[in-house]
Order: structure tokens, then C-alpha cells, then sequence
């Protein structure tokens, strides 16, 4: 530890997080910046009914932030003592600062949405698959960004809550179609323990029709092995933004936020996915 100060650490809280490639990117970013040996950053499996609990431990024991994925982002913004706007107008959080005595709550998912598509949104319509806390940034982003967002989301009532929220409206399915745009930000794709991939590409309320209509899909969910979503739009010829270039552009973003240094984007992007 450079002149024998106290190291500078990081995580991300989920449960599962075992996937996560939050780890590997984030580290070789600090040692490209040169704060490896100054910083660090792991992942630690926190279940929901713990969350609280561990983030407190984590403050007090000297952490610096946090990121946040599933199922905590909810949980996230609940104890925070100070909000981001972003966080705030979102009702979520995937980014903790802890300070003394304070956890700030800020979000980069939805500028990480935005800086992975690589193109302003304006105009286009949008369909944004599921209800919690990624999908609320996602909405949220594109609708900032002048969006016309639909939801959707297995729970018809959390997609109306989410719309009416953000000022996004329900997708119906057997509605029309021709989205130039479709977000998966449900679990659909996502490996569990056991091998399990939970639910099926069928629960969602799209086909190989949509997809093919679409001009992006962004599919949120990554693994080691690539998703069926993300399959079905390269067989379509659709341009896919898959989940670890929003993990990058996120991480990037919350790790700006952290040490105030300007991220090294390809040596994440190279990090993450050599993960």
C-alpha cells in the first residue's frame, strides 16, 4: 500500500454476484490509473434480508462506495442520507458513497444506457421490458433523452406504477408493434445457481418479428455464455447492445464519481469481457 496508507475499497453488493464482472474491470482500471495499490474493489453476495444490515457493516468498516445490482437497487436509495437527482426522479440506485457518518445514493445505469447505444434516443419509440430498478433508469433515461417509452412487466400493475411515475405508458401485448427500440431489463437470460436461466425468452411479449422491426436491442442480462434474446438479434441482423457494454459505461461513470479520475473505458471494456 503506497506510503502506508489505508487501502480505498470498493464493491458491488448482489445476490447472486458471483457472475459479476464488476470486479475485473474495475480493478484494471485502477491499476491503469495507477491506484491499485491504493484502491480495490470485490464483489460481496449480500441476501435482501441482509442488505441493510451489510451496508452499514461496509461503511463503517472503511469502504469508499458501493455499486448495487439485483435485487438490492430499491433497497439502495431507501437508506440513503443523500440522493442524486438521478437517483431520486428514478427511485433507485446502483451507486453508494459512503462518507462520515452518510451514504450518498447516486445512479449511472440510465447515462450508462445512454452512452452504450452511442446515439440520442429523440423520436424513437421505445419498449422497456420489466419493472424494477434497472428498468426505472432505463425509462427514465430514454424518456429524458426524448423517447417515446412503453413498459412492460409480467405484473401489469408495477408496469402502471412505473409509467405513471416516469411518464412512460403500458405496453399491451397484442398491441402494436415497430419499436425501434426494445431494453430487456427483466431476468429473462439471466444463470442462476444450479444452472438455472430462469424465465424463458417466451414469457416476454416479443418475437423474432419484433425484433427483426427493431433498430437496437439492448439486452441488460449478461453471462458467460450469451443470451437467447441476444442470439435472436444477431440472427435477425438487429445491431445488439448486450449487457457488459452497460455494465462498462456504468462502471465507468460510478467510478468517475468515486475517485474523480477519468475511466480508461477500453481497458474495462477489454476486462470485462475477457471476465
Amino acid at each position: 500500500m503506497s506510503g502506508g496508507r489505508r487501502l480505498r475499497r470498493l464493491a458491488v453488493l448482489g445476490h447472486p454476484v458471483a457472475h459479476s464482472r464488476s470486479p475485473a474491470m474495475q480493478n484494471a482500471a485502477l491499476a491503469e490509473l495507477g491506484l491499485a495499490g491504493e484502491w480495490s474493489y470485490e464483489a460481496i453476495d449480500v441476501p435482501p434480508d441482509r442488505f441493510a444490515e451489510r451496508v452499514r457493516a461496509i461503511a463503517a468498516e472503511g469502504f469508499v462506495g458501493a455499486n448495487v445490482t439485483l435485487p438490492h437497487k430499491l433497497a439502495a436509495l431507501a437508506l440513503a442520507d443523500r440522493t442524486s437527482t438521478a437517483a431520486a426522479e428514478i427511485g433507485a440506485a446502483n451507486t453508494l458513497s459512503f462518507g462520515d457518518g452518510w451514504i450518498a445514493a447516486d445512479n449511472t445505469d440510465g447515462a450508462g444506457l445512454i452512452a452504450a447505444l452511442g446515439e440520442a434516443p429523440r423520436g424513437q419509440r421505445a419498449l422497456v421490458l420489466g419493472a424494477g430498478g434497472a428498468a426505472r433508469a432505463a425509462v427514465w433515461a430514454l424518456a429524458r433523452e426524448g423517447a417515446a417509452v412503453e413498459v412492460w412487466n409480467r405484473t401489469p400493475r408495477r408496469a402502471e406504477v412505473l409509467a405513471a411515475d416516469l411518464g412512460a405508458t403500458v405496453f399491451r401485448p397484442g398491441g402494436e408493434r415497430g419499436h425501434d427500440l426494445i431494453v430487456n431489463a427483466t431476468t429473462v437470460g439471466l444463470a442462476r445457481a444450479g444452472g438455472d436461466r430462469g424465465p424463458a425468452l417466451d414469457t416476454l411479449p416479443i418475437d423474432g418479428g419484433a425484433v427483426a422491426d427493431a433498430r437496437v436491442v439492448v439486452d441488460l442480462v449478461y453471462g458467460a455464455a450469451e443470451t437467447e434474446l441476444a442470439r435472436l438479434a444477431r440472427g435477425h441482423g438487429t445491431r445488439l447492445v448486450d449487457g457488459l457494454e452497460v455494465l462498462v459505461q456504468q462502471g465507468a461513470a460510478s467510478l468517475r464519481l468515486w475517485t474523480a479520475a477519468e475511466p480508461p473505458i477500453a481497458t474495462m471494456r477489454r476486462a470485462a469481457r475477457a471476465g
